[in-house]
């Protein structure tokens, strides 16, 4: 599995894999069944430590986008996670309010938004 971590960036390293793992799920580059690589395993393809990895793991299980268990290893849900139009909208209030204080217009944010939502 590649995935493309920025260890000067902002973002904890956790927070790059869980994110980079919906994307990959949503975008259809992992299919529901499909085995995840076990944390260790991960953690030395990445080179980082197994503690990061196992935090970015737990956090997709507790949010419905793995599953796994001992036997069986990590595997990409195969159902939907629900998510409700108030979490999408305080998740959003943050990018949007960035976007508003650099003074991109409304018309542009949506036009962004439309495309992301469409690459996907």
């Amino acid at each position: 599995m590649l995935l493309q971590l920025d260890f000067a960036a902002e973002t904890p390293i956790y927070r790059q894999i869980h994110d980079q793992l919906i994307l990959g799920i949503a975008e259809g580059h992992l299919l529901p069944g499909e085995k995840l690589p076990a944390i260790r395993a991960l953690a030395n393809e990445t080179g980082v430590n197994m503690m990061t990895v196992n935090k970015a793991y737990q956090l997709l299980k507790q949010e419905g986008y793995i599953t796994g268990d001992r036997r069986g290893g990590t595997v990409v849900s195969g159902k939907t996670p629900e998510m409700s139009e108030k979490s999408v909208l305080d998740d959003l209030r943050l990018p949007a309010a960035s976007a508003k204080l650099a003074g991109m217009s409304l018309k542009t944010w949506l036009g962004l938004c439309e495309k992301a939502f469409r690459g996907i």
